[in-house]
């Protein structure tokens, strides 16, 4: 087993009275991408955002490499970033100007050479004068991409990374990304509802249901195990008839 990068323990929260997310545990590797699958409002994005510390945990743990964000929350954050299509970077600055701005709050050392490094892996080099908030949705997710490897990350969360981008500039991204953690050795968290692309980068998935992991397991194998053909009959059988699944 690959040394954890971020372990989850009985993490529970809540709004008031609705449990968003009710008593979850799990873990991710080095070098491992695992994928948070389930229908919208099962709980993938307050998981997510209580990872990052935008949320406090109502209950239960989380630790990045070790560190408990609760108790070490500057130790544990600063070797995680995040990417998302729902959280765009400031529109009014350049691609360069986000990377510096990005770098030095993350204290990035060497960084103009990183900023240089990251702008020619992912083909940003003719953009790096450009308003982030003019470029199209396939260069605002690379770009983006290169703001959450700034600081070279250990834990990377992505949150529907590819979502409205075309199938060959998505491809490209995974590609992209599965270069990075394989290289880096880094853990990623990745939210999808696309059952093709989780498929393709996912080395174990999970399957929330109202606030709870209700599957676990190989992308490949999970859903003969269910006695389904695809992953996608899978989600929607999650989606539509949980407590079926869970009695199987």
């Amino acid at each position: 087993m690959n040394p954890n990068v971020l372990a989850v323990d009985r993490l529970r929260r809540l709004y008031g009275d609705t449990v968003a997310v009710d008593g979850v545990s799990f873990d991710v590797g080095e070098g491992e991408i695992v994928g948070l699958l389930g229908p919208n409002g099962a709980g993938k994005t307050t998981i997510i955002n209580t990872i990052l510390g935008v949320l406090e945990p109502t209950s239960g743990t989380i630790r990045i490499e070790g560190a408990d964000i609760a108790a070490s929350r500057v130790r544990a954050l600063e070797r995680t970033n995040f990417a998302a299509v729902y959280a765009p970077l400031p529109g009014n600055l350049t691609v360069w100007q986000n990377l510096r701005v990005f770098g030095l709050m993350y204290g990035v050392k060497e960084l103009p050479e990183r900023i240089e490094a990251l702008l020619e892996q992912f083909d940003l080099e003719k953009l790096r004068h450009s308003r982030c908030g003019v470029l199209s949705s396939g260069e605002q997710t690379r770009v983006s991409l290169a703001k959450a490897m700034i600081n070279r990350p250990r834990l990377l969360l992505l949150d529907e990374p590819t979502a409205s981008l075309d199938p060959a500039v998505a491809s490209d991204i995974r590609a992209q990304i599965n270069e990075f953690v394989t290289r880096d050795r880094v853990g990623v968290l990745w939210t999808s509802h696309n059952m093709y692309e989780v498929a393709d980068v996912c080395d174990r998935v999970l399957f929330l249901s109202r606030g709870k992991i209700l599957l676990e397991g190989d992308p490949g194998t999970l859903p003969r195990e269910h006695g389904m053909e695809t992953l996608e009959e899978l989600f929607i059988a999650v989606a539509r008839e949980p407590l079926a699944l869970r009695r199987t």
